[in-house]
């Protein structure tokens, strides 16, 4: 249907936004806010971060030309601190604030806006009307003769749009108005229903040779498995969902929404037409498909007390991280091998990777998950050179903390972590939770307290019991020599020569003295130099020599650092108890020892 009465929409909305792609070459869009009865001197701002992203990201950085009126009246504006202003306004007019805002970040956090395409979250463009967020919001997206062959997609329930989507949307209040949002351009759309839910999903980028009929199908069981992880046979807690996917040269990436998400991946990981096999980027691609639809309960909805209601002027800090990312990390590849969508062995070879990433991170051994969530804001998200030495991932840490768990008890055979997240739910009614819950829910279904394993796992830096828990399922774990990077202790990028990245804590590559920022140009070995173009040149060079000189050069200096290569060793079974041969970082494997029981755990 058509819009026809923008104006009756305005005027009966307490705060209506105006959005028009106005500049498409200045990726500009211009923003019109009406404020039907605005307070004396009301204030507005624009949000610094957006949830489910934890950096301050100063979105107002890109506001620009912000003007108030009352009528024919100008309202002088007081900018009162980096995203808060205040405008000299009465209550007896409606006040029209305008502004343009720089769209030109092509991720999941922000705003995009170029010829081809549009995307804005709410907190990047829709000033919070302090006083007012809880009343009704309606969005207008509208159409402009430069984007009149686009689309609109979004999650907002529409209330008078025409057939390509432009038109107003209503949200209930604030927070509904910034976790839903947009899509605007030439896209891809499929449609499918899972356990009775209308899903849409659309692909902005995709090649020709994109087969969507694929990622329909394999889409809807992911879906279908949540849906039936969470209610058996109930209903969802929203009433449709929308999958917003940029395809682009190189990416990835999502975040979470209410009843949608936004994602972003590298074009060749789309499923192809004729190709039937699933290669590791699609495989990756479900993954976080998997992950990001998991989020529509775990985070969104079950999520932590302190975000009952969001400070969107300032960090909102949470210990449970580690829960909320870390055990739907968990859950995202499992539901994918419940779904049909892997198999055991493509399982095991993506726990294998994960526990890979935390047993090569020092900084596992310095913050526990408990800490590193709540640290996010300056940490994760603000990563450097030494972010590896000073923290762990509460994403994959905590995906490992959710697999002992399970595995501990479903070894004592009372119940699994799969009834405790939807006794949690339940408990809860689908709404906030702390600590003290998840730890209630674990007594009562486990018929004991699992406090001692929490406090160690969650808010201790110690081993986890990884190999004994895995063993007890069917899957041996095992330690492996590892690659020369992480004998060393580096991570490096290869190009003509090896660009140091990080140097791990403890490793041969520290104490040698070699830092972040170093180019490794060659090797000297037994009075011979050698050129080196990539990392395994030093293997070919030094053969069998244990004691070589890393010609660096840092800061315009070339240097001679003397560099003891670490002999071969095998690592034991990590969290076995027994000692390890090999420095530190540690490499493993899992290989299925018991079919029957891999089978019981995974299924």
């Amino acid at each position: 249907m058509t819009s026809a009465r923008p104006a009756a929409h305005s005027a009966s909305a307490p705060l209506h936004y105006r959005v028009d792609p106005s500049d498409l070459n200045a990726h500009l869009f211009t923003v019109t806010l009406t404020v039907a009865q605005p307070a004396q001197g009301q204030e507005v701002s624009l949000p610094a971060w957006i949830p489910g992203s934890y950096l301050v990201r100063e979105f107002s950085k890109n506001l620009q030309n912000l003007k108030a009126r009352q009528g024919r009246r100008e309202v002088p504006l007081t900018q009162l601190d980096k995203h808060r202003w205040r405008a000299d306004s009465t209550p007896a007019k409606p006040l029209v604030l305008t502004y343009s805002v720089c769209a030109y970040d092509n991720s999941v956090r922000t705003a995009w806006l170029d010829a081809a395409r549009g995307f804005f979250n709410g907190t990047s463009l829709c000033l919070r009307v302090h006083g007012q967020e809880s009343e009704r919001h309606v969005l207008e997206v509208a159409r402009t003769p430069a984007t009149s062959a686009w689309s609109v997609a979004t999650g907002l329930s529409a209330l008078d749009v025409d057939d390509q989507g432009f038109g107003h949307y209503a949200a209930a209040d604030y927070d509904e108005l910034v976790d839903c949002p947009v899509e605007m351009g030439t896209f891809w759309m499929g449609r499918f229903t899972a356990c009775g839910v209308a899903h849409r999903f659309v692909v902005a980028g995709a090649a020709p040779s994109f087969d969507g009929k694929r990622l329909l199908a394999d889409t809807q069981k992911i879906c279908e498995a949540n849906i039936r992880f969470w209610h058996g046979d109930g209903k969802a807690p929203f009433k449709n969902y929308l999958f917003m996917l940029n395809a682009v040269g190189d990416g990835y990436g999502g975040l979470e929404h209410r009843n949608s998400t936004a994602l972003i991946c590298g074009r060749r990981d789309l499923p192809r037409v004729g190709d039937s096999r699933a290669s590791e980027g699609y495989t990756t691609l479900l993954g976080l498909i998997s992950h990001e639809y998991f989020h529509t309960w775990n985070v969104k909805r079950l999520r932590p007390a302190e975000f009952v209601t969001y400070d969107y002027t300032r960090e909102n800090y949470t210990q449970l991280l580690w829960f909320f990312e870390g055990f739907t990390s968990y859950y995202d590849d499992l539901l994918l091998r419940r779904a049909g969508l892997i198999d055991d062995a493509t399982y095991l070879k993506l726990i294998t990777k994960t526990i890979n990433q935390v047993l090569q991170t020092p900084g596992r051994r310095v913050q526990s998950v408990a800490e590193a969530s709540f640290d996010a804001w300056v940490k994760y998200y603000r990563q450097d050179e030494n972010t590896p030495n000073a923290t762990v991932s509460y994403y994959t840490k905590g995906s490992l903390v959710a697999l002992c768990l399970d595995l501990a008890l479903r070894r004592e055979g009372k119940t699994t972590l799969d009834n405790v997240l939807r006794a949690l739910w339940a408990r809860t009614e689908g709404g906030p939770m702390s600590e003290a819950d998840l730890r209630e829910v674990l007594r009562e279904l486990a018929g004991r307290s699992f406090d001692d394993e929490l406090q160690q796992w969650a808010h201790g830096t110690d081993e986890l019991p990884l190999a004994d828990l895995l063993a007890a399922h069917g899957v041996t774990l095992k330690g492996e020599t590892p690659q020369l990077a992480q004998q060393l202790g580096l991570r490096v990028a290869e190009n003509h020569s090896v660009h140091i990245k990080t140097v791990l804590r403890g490793s041969a590559a520290e104490k040698a003295g070699m830092m972040a920022g170093d180019e490794w140009l060659g090797l000297a070995v037994q009075e011979q130099e050698w050129r080196i173009a990539r990392l395994d040149d030093v293997s070919f060079y030094a053969g069998a020599q244990r004691q070589v000189t890393a010609l660096v050069a840092r800061d315009g200096r070339l240097l001679r650092l003397p560099l003891d290569l670490p002999r071969h060793g095998t690592a034991a079974a990590a969290g076995s108890g027994k000692s390890v041969q090999a420095a530190p970082p540690d490499t493993i494997s899992l290989t299925p020892a018991d079919p029957a029981a891999l089978a019981r755990w995974l299924d």
